[in-house]
């Protein structure tokens, strides 16, 4: 102040501030009498931290903080009962904006932008309903504390009556979004059936059954396909006669090439099972005039036609999409990717939550119950960071 004045005193305050780690992030200190390596369990007010970034993204209440001050919070059914308590919060929809945001690639809908020549009834208006629709319908099944199974299985979605148009839903009116249900056998329900998702595993001029497999791979089963190699060419457009190919022609051509086969084998059938569904998530019958093949073939030979078959295929194994749901969801809760000594813990939890229908509250108590929730490692520095 006396250098700068008022205003430059203030000034430095502020940079300081925002320029202090402390503030900048939620730091657990480690204790000083460990070397490092060593494993050490969390305190109650770190515990306490920890979980309501986990389940609010936010800081602790007083409920939380007095729990943790009072040397409780540690104790397997307190835990139980805090972990509950905010589940049934509001601040719980924080789980659908970040986590569901970046697991499900939600958050890219309000960054995709179709061509406006090709799909001239796409407006800001259709992009605020997918992404509200796909909100909605996560919301409503952790509040209803439904199985995780029930994301892909479940025949009812969110719809206002532009989402309604598009979709062609009749009898939907009005900007209210309303729960619709579905007969059985109908493409809409469940998050495959959702236009947000195939808004964002496409491009702005066609659909893309690689970026649909590859999202179905990485989200649903588990198995992320490796990273591509250097200059791929683009699919061409075209066959030698000057005929225009569709999408499933054009990519049957590029996995000719041995190279880029290993990495399409297992991608392109599961994104196929999307072909009736155009890159802003209309229903489709056909591409360029030629009729829609959406049959395809699981990375373990099971063959399937369409999204209806693939979903049949993919709730055969309810534990494998359990078991991705809750690997996503414990590096969300510990802001670090997974290494191979977490994978039992995963297998456990999974296999725990199980005996509860793998219902959201099992699998979120047992990643909160777990070792690499509750526990931490002093950090051990690399050679190279030396």
């Amino acid at each position: 102040r006396e250098s700068g004045g008022f205003n430059g005193g203030i000034q430095l305050a502020i940079e300081r501030l925002l320029a202090d780690p402390d503030f900048l992030f939620r730091i657990e200190g480690e204790p000083v009498d460990m070397s490092p390596g060593d494993s050490y369990r969390l305190g109650d007010f770190e515990l306490a931290s920890r979980l309501s970034f986990f389940l609010w993204s936010s800081i602790p209440d007083d409920e939380l903080l007095d729990a943790a001050e009072a040397g409780q919070l540690g104790l397997p059914l307190v835990l139980e009962k805090q972990v509950r308590r905010m589940l049934d919060d509001p601040r719980a929809n924080a789980l659908v904006e970040n986590f569901a945001g970046q697991w499900l690639l939600l958050r890219n809908v309000r960054q995709a932008f179709p061509d406006p020549v090709l799909y001239p009834e796409f407006d800001e208006g259709l992009r605020a309903a997918l992404a509200r629709e796909s909100e909605l319908f996560i919301q409503s099944q952790l509040r209803e504390d439904r199985s995780v199974i029930d994301l892909l299985s479940a025949n009812y979605t969110f719809v206002n009556e532009r989402l309604a148009r598009h979709y062609g839903i009749p009898d939907v009116y009005g900007s209210r979004f309303r729960r619709v249900d579905f007969d059985a056998g109908h493409p809409r329900g469940g998050l495959l059936g959702q236009g947000g998702m195939h808004l964002v595993t496409s491009h702005p001029d066609r659909t893309s059954p690689v970026l649909r497999g590859k999202w179905l791979l990485e989200n649903v089963l588990g198995t992320p396909p490796p990273p591509p190699p250097p200059n791929v060419p683009a699919l061409p457009p075209r066959r030698a006669d000057g005929k225009v190919m569709s999408v499933r022609e054009r990519l049957e051509q590029h996995r000719t090439n041995p190279v880029c086969a290993g990495c399409h084998a297992p991608m392109d059938p599961l994104g196929f099972a999307f072909e009736h569904f155009d890159p802003i998530g209309q229903w489709r019958e056909t591409e360029g005039g030629t009729e829609i093949n959406a049959s395809g073939t699981l990375p373990d030979g099971t063959k399937f036609d369409g999204l209806l078959g693939l979903r049949a295929e993919l709730l055969e194994e309810p534990a494998r999409f359990a078991g991705t749901v809750t690997e996503k969801l414990l590096t969300y809760a510990l802001g670090r990717n997974l290494e191979y000594y977490d994978m039992p813990t995963v297998r456990t939890i999974t296999q725990a939550s199980a005996e509860h229908d793998y219902r959201w509250s099992s699998i979120m108590l047992g990643i909160v119950q777990s070792i690499p929730f509750q526990m931490r490692r002093v950090f051990e520095p690399k050679a190279e960071d030396n």
